[in-house]
């Protein structure tokens, strides 16, 4: 396509020979994921409400005390970097906001603009996303902390002080958030890489067999990354947001058990 006479004709942002609307693409990753990055940047601002009773929002996580001279701001800012490194650098990400918002491309076979200086993913500030996996690590250690909450979420205070284990709507919230926020680490592109998708003989390989058969589940979920990254971004935007109604007294706690 770069080199036929076509696609040289094509030199205005936007041109294309495709008929179909392809700008609806991208028009809901706007939507989307920029209103999810104003009220993250909102939440994790504002420094009130991420608690209430068991429940502790995902934003917030692990929960670092802020109450010193030393960081008069919110404790959100303190972990901000590591889950929204993970998804800044994430393959998939990088695609949506990249048409989405940079217009580099719109989409596929749309021209973007020629006279752009492109370089890719060579120079500042986007070469920083080949620290992609390095972000995972990070990411599976948040992983520990929010299983931990999840696992918390199911203990309330009892009448005589000591933890009682119950299940309330906020318990299944967290604890299906947990598990999509996992399920979309590990289908990360990074992981299966590192678990064999850089060996070219698997048999002749140290740990062989065991590597294949990580490579191969991990391919499994790597297929269905996209839904993953999509689910997970809602489950923690909902939980959030659950968690900080109870804890304005918006509505009480519905409990299950």
């Amino acid at each position: 396509m770069a080199s036929s006479p076509a696609a040289k004709a094509l030199t205005r942002l936007g041109e294309t020979q495709r008929r179909d609307p392809w700008w609806a693409e991208i028009l809901p990753v706007v939507a989307v994921l920029g209103g999810f990055g104003v009220y993250a940047t909102l939440r994790a601002f504002e420094g009130t409400f991420y608690r209430w009773g068991p429940y502790l929002s995902p934003f917030y996580s692990p929960l670092i005390d802020a109450g010193h001279r030393w960081w008069p701001f919110s404790p959100a800012l303190l972990i901000l970097a590591g889950p929204l490194g993970f998804r800044a650098t994430c393959y998939y990400y990088r695609k949506a906001y990249y048409r989405a918002f940079f217009l580099d491309p719109p989409a596929c076979a749309v021209s973007e603009n020629s006279s752009r200086d492109y370089k890719g993913e060579t120079a500042f500030p986007f070469i920083l996303q080949n620290i992609h996996r390095y972000f995972l690590y990070l990411a599976i250690l948040f992983l520990l902390f929010l299983w931990k909450d999840a696992f918390d979420a199911f203990y309330f205070r009892g009448r005589l002080g000591a933890d009682e284990f119950g299940v309330g709507f906020g318990s299944l919230i967290m604890l299906a958030n947990v598990v999509l926020l996992t399920l979309y680490t590990f289908s990360c592109h990074s992981l299966r890489h590192l678990a064999g998708g850089k060996l070219d003989c698997f048999s002749c390989s140290s740990f062989g067999p065991p590597r294949h058969t990580a490579w191969s589940k991990l391919s499994f979920l790597n297929e269905r990354h996209m839904l993953f990254a999509w689910m997970s971004l809602f489950s923690v935007g909902l939980t959030d947001f659950y968690i900080r109604c109870l804890a304005s007294g918006l509505f009480k706690e519905l409990r299950l058990l």
